[in-house]
């Protein structure tokens, strides 16, 4: 345990904090933001490929639905007549690249209830100014549309008249019913209440807001790569730590004096051979001659 004491200075507490929120934040927030938005779009893109196959329905029974699938992007049929004097444009749109404007008004069915109609996309003049907008033509008619779940409104962006027109800043039923002072019907979607959405060769209709690309997106893989990023985090800090434990132990080996030999001792003197009458006189004492 000595060893991985380090571990319990500040700037490795610091780096542990820094990789166990980063990873959180991975597999609780990033990933599935990713993710949640790679659903909501495959779900999306199935709705108008189902609606492309199906027939338009009456927009009246999807009025009076009570919970059931999602609607938005299903093409349903109205009849009724446009209201005078109900043009609003919705500024900061794009049109082949250059400013634009969406066009609303609202479209008053046989039975009453009032509907908010985006009737496309016109260009801006020079670039800063609306066009002079048609009006809607008159008298009873049939129209084509899609169910479009309304955008919300920013309090920081209030409707304005300019140039003549009311302008706002976003498709919001609710907003536009005060914008109009018409007891605008929302479309139910599941969500926001919505409205309609004008398809191409209809009456009033301008150039359509096109359809979103059907494809996925790269959201999958923003997820998976915030996954990845959550496992690697705490990988990256465990090699780390044992990268340093491994030169703390070069490093200990290194300043450690070297071991201590024995002195080297002299060899000793084999004994020198004692001749046989050498030995007996040692034990009985030399004769003299």
């Amino acid at each position: 345990m000595r060893r991985l004491a380090f571990l319990l200075r500040p700037g490795w507490l610091i780096l542990a904090a820094v990789v166990v929120a980063f990873a959180y934040l991975c597999f609780s927030v990033l990933a599935p933001w990713q993710l949640g938005k790679n659903t909501d779009t495959s779900e999306r893109n199935q709705l108008i490929a189902d609606s492309v196959q199906a027939d338009p329905v009456p927009v009246t029974g999807v009025l009076d639905e009570v919970g059931g699938e999602p609607t938005e992007w299903r093409r349903v049929i109205a009849e009724g007549s446009y209201v005078a004097d109900s043009t609003v444009l919705v500024r900061l749109r794009h049109l082949d690249g250059a400013p634009g404007y969406s066009v609303l008004a609202a479209f008053q069915l046989t039975d009453g209830r009032i509907l908010l109609v985006d009737r496309g996309l016109v260009a801006a003049v020079e670039g800063a100014r609306p066009p002079q907008v048609p009006a809607p033509p008159a008298g009873p008619l049939r129209i084509e549309a899609r169910i479009r779940a309304s955008e919300g409104s920013n309090p920081d962006r209030l409707p304005t008249v300019q140039d003549g027109y009311r302008q706002v800043y976003s498709i919001d039923t609710e907003q536009e019913t005060s914008v109009l002072d018409l007891p605008l019907t929302p479309v139910p979607t599941g969500g926001r209440g919505g409205y309609l959405q004008l398809g191409e060769d209809q009456p009033g209709a301008f150039t359509p807001t096109p359809l979103p690309q059907l494809d996925a997106g790269p959201y999958l893989s923003y997820g998976l790569q915030w996954l990845a990023f959550g496992v690697m985090a705490p990988l990256g800090l465990g090699y780390f730590v044992y990268a340093e434990i491994k030169e703390r132990r070069k490093n200990r080996t290194e300043q450690a004096p070297p071991p201590t030999e024995p002195a080297p001792t002299e060899p000793e003197t084999p004994p020198t051979p004692v001749a046989a009458e050498d030995r007996l006189a040692d034990r009985y004492g030399r004769t003299r001659k």
